[in-house]
């Protein structure tokens, strides 16, 4: 059956792909953004220009729109955001989908043995700071984890919202992927560059764009709540991911450890100090099937290979 869907965030990377599998699907979709940035959908969907943090624009521009069966929440990246989502949407949704990442395990640290469970991050006990300068841009940066972690928080104890929180694997995708992380990869090797590594075992999970996409759409149509990973099988560490990229482009390449380690991030996107990989046993147990980064990782890096022609 037709589900009436709202996207906030549906014109970049994954919302985009969300947004265009809603459609495929039969669902009648309606996205909501500040307007700045095209897409290509047409008369398909309806739009709702909006700033996402601005709580009065939001309330006034659902009052006479929805209810939803499902809301995909790709903009809730703090515990201010998370108010706006419950005073906006408490009501008037059947499903709050807020796209969480693997990055709120980052509360935990790094160098875990066991792959992480949804239960070992324990976001009902987490500190909630809403006098915090949440939406100053120039703080973005370093206040992403704590942000997501206390949104996710903040909507667990609220509990006014039939809340999902799926927990994504670091995405990886063509050109297209704004966060040139992959990319980075891409052009060190095709520049003969040498990747300096801090750890050759800090492992992390992976999953393709399109896999992203068809996650989400799959959380929206089921009925369970709470928090899932998402992530395939085979994680890579910087130093194994640069070795592909190199098999994958028929080109040597040099790498060398960095003693002592670097700052995190600092030698390349995904140079970290410690393993960080998801257990997927629950989205399993609840019906999804992951594939494997073998599926995927070499077609994907040939996207941006053929980027460079």
């Amino acid at each position: 059956m037709p589900k009436n869907v709202l996207v906030i965030g549906g014109t970049r990377y994954i919302g985009k792909l969300l947004v265009q599998r809603l459609l495929r699907a039969g669902h009648r979709v309606t996205i909501a953004t500040r307007g700045y940035a095209p897409d290509p959908f047409g008369d398909r969907i309806v739009r709702v220009r909006v700033d996402r943090r601005n709580e009065t624009a939001m309330r006034n521009a659902f009052t006479h729109l929805g209810p939803f069966d499902i809301v995909y929440d790709q903009m809730c990246y703090n515990p201010l955001d998370a108010a706006i989502a419950v005073r906006t949407f408490a009501g008037k949704v059947g499903r709050y989908v807020m796209a969480s990442t693997i990055d709120a395990y980052r509360a935990l640290g790094y160098g875990h043995a066991d792959p992480l469970r949804e239960s070992d991050l324990a976001v009902e006990a987490q500190r909630i700071d809403t006098g915090y300068p949440w939406h100053d841009p120039c703080r973005a940066t370093e206040c992403y984890v704590a942000g997501k972690v206390q949104a996710e928080a903040y909507l667990v104890r609220d509990g006014a919202l039939p809340l999902v929180t799926p927990r994504l694997a670091h995405v990886l995708g063509g050109p297209e992927d704004f966060t040139g992380r992959l990319a980075h990869y891409v052009e060190l090797a095709r520049m003969n560059g040498v990747l300096e590594y801090s750890n050759p075992d800090a492992v992390l999970s992976f999953m393709p764009l399109q896999g992203a996409a068809d996650f989400l759409v799959w959380v929206g149509m089921q009925d369970f709540t709470g928090p899932v990973n998402a992530a395939c099988d085979g994680a890579l560490s910087a130093k194994s991911l640069y070795e592909r990229v190199g098999a994958v482009l028929d080109t040597p390449v040099r790498m060398r450890r960095r003693v002592p380690p670097a700052e995190m991030g600092r030698l390349s996107p995904f140079d970290v100090p410690g393993a960080m990989v998801l257990d997927t046993a629950r989205a399993q147990a609840l019906g999804y099937r992951f594939g494997h980064c073998e599926d995927w990782i070499d077609d994907t890096i040939q996207l941006h290979d053929l980027a460079f022609v």
